[in-house]
C-alpha cells in the first residue's frame, strides 16, 4: 500500500459529491415541472372547429428524470460501498505510520478532506506545546517528505 490509496480514497469522496449534486439536480427540476399547455386546430366534441387549449403534466419527462434518478441512486450505492472499503485500507495505510504527528497529518488531510492550511491549524491546536508552529508548507513537505522516502 502506498500514497495511491490515499489519492484514491479522496478522488472517490468527490466523484460522490458529484453524483449526490446530480441527483439533487434532477430532484430539483421534477419538483419544478409545472403544468404545460398547448393549443392545436380540430374539432371540439361539440362538434365544432377551432382552437383547442391543451393542459396537462409531461409524464414522459417526469418518468424519465425519475429513472434516472434511480440510476444514479443505484451508482451512489454501489459507490459509497466502494469508498467504505477504501476508507478502511487508506486508515489501516494510516495506522501502520510509526510517527504520530504524521498518522495526525495525514487524517486531517487524507480522511477528513481539510486543506493544508487547515491542517496545520488543527495541528497547532493539538500540539500547542511545540517549540515550531506547523505550517501550511512545513506539513505538505513532511507530506512530500515522507512518500519520497518511502
Amino acid at each position: 500500500m502506498d500514497k495511491e490509496i490515499l489519492v484514491q480514497y479522496c478522488e472517490m469522496r468527490e466523484e460522490i459529491k458529484d453524483i449526490r449534486r446530480r441527483k439533487e439536480q434532477l430532484e430539483k427540476q421534477i419538483r419544478n415541472l409545472g403544468i404545460v399547455s398547448d393549443s392545436v386546430k380540430g374539432t371540439r366534441s361539440d362538434g365544432t372547429y377551432g382552437s383547442i387549449k391543451i393542459t396537462g403534466y409531461p409524464t414522459p419527462e417526469h418518468y424519465r428524470k425519475k429513472a434516472a434518478i434511480e440510476r444514479l441512486q443505484k451508482v451512489l450505492d454501489i459507490k459509497e460501498t466502494e469508498l467504505l472499503e477504501l476508507m478502511t485500507q487508506a486508515e489501516e495505510y494510516i495506522e501502520s505510520i510509526p510517527k504520530s504527528e504524521v498518522r495526525t497529518m495525514f487524517r486531517l488531510y487524507y480522511i477528513d478532506g481539510l486543506p493544508w492550511w487547515k491542517v496545520a491549524q488543527s495541528m497547532n491546536r493539538m500540539f500547542p506545546k511545540r517549540r515550531v508552529r506547523f505550517t501550511e508548507d512545513g506539513c505538505r513537505m513532511r507530506n512530500n517528505r515522507f512518500f519520497g522516502e518511502i
